[in-house]
């Protein structure tokens, strides 16, 4: 067992949650499991350098972690990050209000005790201007009082410091859930699975290996569905703050992606709306 940060982390999360990116010094099992060894790391074309934690994790999401403290923020960011969500940061009261109205998140993790404007402060006033993102609220403070406070101010759910990360993590997933109406459990489009349990994708029960960042594009345009999503909606949900809109990384990926889904199938389930986005739709067209 082990105190990192005033978060409470067992010997056992550290290996699983970091270990597909090394962030503990932990060596990956030289011979993983299919399960295992889906998602990696890296780049387009990066291949496995460890194992991922088999966690029902909602790809596709992107978090405002709100904290003063930057190395909680900095740990916060990297385990999150290493279950394959887009992470912002946001130091005190003041910016996390403009990056939340700035900003299309899905959650945010805000400390309550923050300088320039106070957590609750900053809840209200998301509050105020109409943002419904679910927020859960950290904290030292675990009087009774403290809770009802923040839940009355708005919050969706409060974990108190320190705390086990697997909580967070079980936390975050259950309010994402909340917050998209699914359940857990497979995605399918056509012949085209994804199963955010095991971390595997196939199509027509062949296994497709992809990277994190494919992963993460793919499992977004699988929750929309025939549903058109512009490139804007993409960068928003599957990258960071630090996104360059005006290079064409989304489309490489989206490339990618096809090359890897739609290459070997006579039936195309990517498809483009020139001059808007791309939509995940079986249309029963034969290539």
């Amino acid at each position: 067992m082990g105190i990192i940060i005033g978060l409470y982390l067992p010997a056992a999360i550290i290996k699983t949650v970091h270990i597909c990116v090394g962030g503990f010094g932990d060596q990956a099992p030289s011979n993983p499991s299919k399960r295992q060894r889906r998602v990696c790391e890296g780049k387009p074309g990066a291949r496995v350098r460890g194992t991922v934690p088999v966690y029902d994790t909602i790809y596709g999401m992107r978090i405002l972690v709100v904290e003063d403290e930057k190395k909680v923020a900095s740990f916060l960011k990297k385990g999150l990050e290493e279950e394959y969500y887009a992470v912002d940061c946001a130091y005190d009261g003041e910016e996390a209000l403009f990056m939340a109205e700035a900003n299309d998140y899905d959650l945010m993790l805000l400390d309550i005790m923050l300088p320039k404007i106070g957590g609750l402060e900053v809840l209200k006033g998301v509050r105020d201007k109409g943002l419904a993102v679910p927020v859960l609220m950290l904290t030292a403070k675990d009087s009774v009082e403290d809770v009802v406070r923040g839940l009355d101010a708005g919050g969706d759910d409060y974990l108190t410091k320190p705390f086990a990360f697997a909580e967070l993590l079980a936390r975050v997933r259950a309010l994402l859930r909340r917050k998209e109406r699914e359940p857990a459990g497979e995605l399918r489009v056509a012949d085209l699975v994804l199963d955010p349990v095991t971390h595997m994708a196939s199509r027509g029960g062949q296994e497709i290996e992809l990277t994190a960042k494919e992963y993460a594009l793919l499992d977004y345009l699988m929750r929309h569905a025939n549903r058109v999503v512009t490139r804007t909606m993409i960068s928003e949900h599957v990258w960071d703050y630090h996104f360059d809109p005006m290079t064409n990384v989304i489309d490489v990926y989206v490339n990618h992606l096809r090359k890897k889904i739609d290459l070997d199938s006579s039936q195309r389930l990517i498809h483009t709306i020139r001059g808007v986005g791309y939509v995940l739709q079986d249309r029963g067209d034969i290539v």
